[in-house]
C-alpha cells in the first residue's frame, strides 16, 4: 500500500480501490454514500488486504492411446 493510495483513499475512497475490482468499488461507494468515514475505513481495509493467488496442483498429462 503506497502513500499515494492512502492519501487518495482519504480524499476520495472509491477512486483508490478502482483497480481492485467491481465489488470492492461498489462496496466502498455505498459506504461513502452512507458517510465519509465508513468509506475511508472500507477503502483502507481493502487496500491493506493482501491478494493471494491460489496455485492448484498441476497433474502430468499422459499421451492418449488411440
Amino acid at each position: 500500500m503506497s502513500l499515494f493510495r492512502v492519501i487518495l483513499s482519504i480524499i476520495f475512497p472509491p477512486l483508490a480501490v478502482l483497480d481492485k475490482g467491481c465489488g470492492s468499488f461498489l462496496i466502498v461507494t455505498i459506504l461513502t454514500c452512507c458517510g465519509w468515514i465508513p468509506g475511508v475505513i472500507g477503502a483502507l481495509v481493502i487496500l491493506n488486504k493482501e491478494t493471494t493467488v491460489v496455485n492448484y496442483p498441476t497433474y502430468p498429462t499422459y499421451p492418449t492411446q488411440r
